[in-house]
């Protein structure tokens, strides 16, 4: 496994760092070993060892992670509460804190402001704000976000909100999201074309036609009806697409109902937790449509070279729609306009279907900024106390010479 270009920093003391999350997801594995390994700074981890709302699987990590349980239970609604937090604030065994970032986590309000009490630093790994904050649920996430001294953001956009306030930029770190690239990577390199013509033959009538692909839980937020209702536009304009789910939920049958009334040749797979099986489904597909909002969906699909297409609202999408470059590794249309949607889609599968420079620039945004080794070098740049440099990672310098 790769190490660190952190590594050869000279630092007066090694950050000892505790990393508070509700629970870590099993996507989250690689960038929570990596940080396990780090040469700079010695993280121990804190966290349920399930989702408290049980969709999504947990982590399982190696011998090397340092784990300790940090049971959470629901309050009310959204509210949580999470045990043993507090106590992290008080102890000595570490001088940083970093926390998840969200302010219905009760104790972390309580647990923030005690970590400040003790001299201690306080990181928050968040989304941040997502839409410029208003009204008193503004308020409140301002006041909440005040207890940090220093802020792990998702996203680019989230930051350019948090300046917009006011907030010093050299305190907000972007630190994007990632999967599991390395293995995910071997799949790719795996899938041969004879397995996906095989696919195409298995799961459509015509399995010639294009390929728009969707992995999500079905439910009303991903809007999927949008994507069959775009498809059945398209097919009265005489270009045929076949569509391609991955899920379940409770849309579903609504969905399949829909696709069947609209003659669209529609596969739904059901929940899928297969990675190599996964990897054929979406090396099979010429597109991915996330019609809702787009979130690691869109790493997921660009690792694989399939570009991707979601809403321009980016109050309401998630931090991931930024790896998508307009007409470079995907498009984006008019939230909710089915019309702009068809366009869209009909217009990249004339542009760029099946074009190499396509499914390049879709790997290499990922390997760059959406990877377990950005997440890590952006992470360690923080806790060293490093003021926060965009442009320094886009300048793709390696972190090795801050310490030369």
């Amino acid at each position: 496994m790769m190490t660190s270009t952190f590594s050869s920093i000279k630092s007066p003391a090694r950050p000892r760092v505790a990393v508070v999350y509700h629970f870590f997801a099993h996507y989250r594995e690689p960038i929570v070993e990596r940080l396990a390994r780090s040469q700079v700074a010695d993280f121990v981890f804190f966290g349920d060892d399930h989702d408290y709302e049980s969709s999504i699987k947990a982590a399982t990590f190696s011998k090397e992670v340092k784990f300790q349980s940090c049971p959470t239970k629901k309050i009310f609604r959204s509210v949580m509460w999470q045990s043993g937090v507090l106590r992290l604030s008080f102890s000595n065994q570490f001088d940083q804190i970093i926390f998840l970032g969200n302010p219905f986590w009760l104790a972390t309000w309580v647990a923030a402001i005690v970590a400040r009490l003790m001299g201690k630093r306080v990181l928050f790994w968040s989304h941040g704000f997502l839409s410029p904050p208003s009204g008193a649920k503004g308020m409140l996430r301002r006041m909440f976000f005040c207890l940090a001294h220093t802020h792990l953001f998702y996203g680019r956009w989230a930051k350019q909100h948090a300046i917009s306030l006011g907030w010093d930029p050299k305190n907000l770190h972007v630190v994007s999201n990632s999967l599991n690239l390395e293995s995910q990577t071997s799949q790719r390199r795996n899938v041969t074309n004879e397995e996906v013509t095989e696919l195409r033959k298995s799961l459509f009538r015509d399995p010639s036609l294009p390929v728009a692909f969707c992995s999500c839980r079905l439910q009303p937020s991903k809007r999927l009806d949008l994507l069959i209702s775009a498809l059945a536009l398209l097919r009265t304009n005489g270009v045929a697409v076949n569509a391609l789910i991955v899920g379940d939920g409770p849309c579903r049958s609504d969905l399949e109902k829909l696709a069947r009334d609209s003659a669209i040749d529609a596969h739904f797979t059901g929940e899928c937790y297969d990675d190599a099986l996964l990897a054929r489904y979406i090396s099979a597909s010429d597109i991915t449509v996330s019609p809702g909002f787009v979130g690691l969906t869109a790493i997921h699909s660009m690792t694989f070279g399939v570009p991707v297409i979601s809403h321009s609202t980016m109050g309401k999408q998630a931090p991931e729609v930024e790896a998508i470059i307009p007409e470079v590794t995907g498009n984006l249309f008019t939230l909710g306009d089915v019309a702009d949607l068809a366009r869209v889609i009909g217009l990249w599968l004339r542009r760029h279907k099946g074009r190499a420079e396509t499914s390049a620039a879709c790997i290499a945004i990922v390997e760059r900024f959406w990877s377990p080794t950005f997440q890590q070098e952006a992470i360690e740049r923080a806790v060293m106390g490093y003021p926060a440099d965009d442009l320094f990672f886009f300048r793709g310098k390696s972190m090795r010479s801050l310490g030369e």
